[in-house]
């Protein structure tokens, strides 16, 4: 099945959705349907040439803005693009949306519009950041900034299927953000996930602190959504201001032309793990099919990127692994609970 792309979504649109897409479908062979307005996708997508029939034009005949309240798509605009690509996901035209929209707006129309994966209450939005000797799954990183103990856990189980499935990592090491390695540290809230994490089966190695999400002591670090989307902003500051003083540096150094071009390949590469567009989109764990959501700046790289981390995740059928071990977890709690009933009752 194809992946549905809001072509109206984010401050590019519809140009870079429009070339993305393309690209995804002329050198990727992904199957696509752009979701927006036909008057304004149509003349960009031929402008681009021949998809090889791999692209189809779905009409919408709204665009929720960026500024726009999240439950818009929900409650007045529901012939936009961003509530048809979740429709498409939830009648299974699609098997995924991608879009640079409204963050706010597509969680509210993901999590009502297409669904949840049954035992999970609160979807993740997962950030993949760059560590020393790899990649660390961050999340939650914005959908949920007040959080309980039992959804760090779920975060935990989302986060360990996504670095497995897609990332490639055998045996995740899970971390639970906090100010301090001991068991006791943090606040409430980590100090009673902390207990739940021990219990999942997986590959809980405790807390981790804040240089952990960077030297790979880690592959998937779990907190709420409030302090994952600090994380995730300062991270992508701090790799935009390193670029500029080095870009800066360079320029002014005697020699610093000569002395960059001897060096260009290594500067290519340390752009390449820094610069959000190569990974595209960062996934919203949780619901029944896939949803990405990019930047609103997210230019034509970004977006066939994130079209390709969504066939990623569609094909390794996340949301199924997610919902058996969820139940499975329930299923634990039920058989601990009905057997400490029975102890009292005895």
């Amino acid at each position: 099945m194809p992946i549905a792309v809001d072509a109206m979504g984010g401050d590019l649109a519809p140009q870079s959705a429009v070339e993305g897409a393309f690209r995804a479908a002329a050198e990727d062979g992904c199957s696509v349907l752009l979701v927006g307005d036909r008057a304004r996708v149509e003349p960009e997508l031929r402008r681009h040439g021949d998809a090889g029939g791999r692209i189809e034009i779905v009409h919408a005949d709204e665009v929720v803005g960026m500024d726009e309240p999240a439950i818009t798509p929900i409650r007045k605009k529901r012939r936009s693009s961003l509530r048809l690509c979740a429709e498409l996901v939830k009648d299974g035209r699609a098997q995924a949306m991608v879009t640079a929209g409204n963050t706010g707006a597509t969680m509210a129309a993901a999590k009502m519009v297409i669904g949840t994966v049954a035992g999970v209450d609160r979807p993740a939005l997962a950030a993949v950041l760059p560590n020393a000797g790899g990649r660390t799954v961050l999340l939650d990183v914005g959908a949920n900034v007040d959080s309980k103990p039992i959804h760090l856990r779920e975060f935990a189980v989302m986060g360990h299927f996504y670095a497995q499935e897609v990332l490639g990592t055998q045996a995740p090491r899970i971390g639970l953000l906090s100010v301090g390695a001991e068991e006791g540290k943090g606040t409430d809230l980590t100090r009673e996930a902390y207990k739940l994490l021990k219990t999942i089966g997986l590959n809980f190695i405790g807390n981790v602190e804040g240089r952990d999400v960077f030297n790979g002591k880690a592959d998937v670090i779990v907190c709420d959504g409030f302090v994952g989307n600090a994380v995730l902003k300062s991270a992508e500051a701090l790799a935009e201001l390193i670029r500029r003083m080095l870009r800066e540096e360079i320029a002014g150094a005697p020699g610093g032309k000569l002395g960059y071009l001897l060096a260009k390949g290594a500067f290519e590469r340390f752009r390449q793990r820094t610069d959000y567009t190569e990974y595209g989109a960062a996934p919203l764990l949780g619901v029944n099919g896939g949803c990405f959501i990019g930047h609103g700046r997210s230019n034509a790289r970004a977006m066939q990127n994130a079209i390709r981390r969504a066939v990623e995740f569609s094909n390794a059928r996340l949301d199924r692994k997610i919902r058996d071990k969820i139940a499975e977890l329930q299923r634990q709690e039920e058989r601990h609970l009905a057997g400490r009933q029975g102890a009292e009752a005895g």
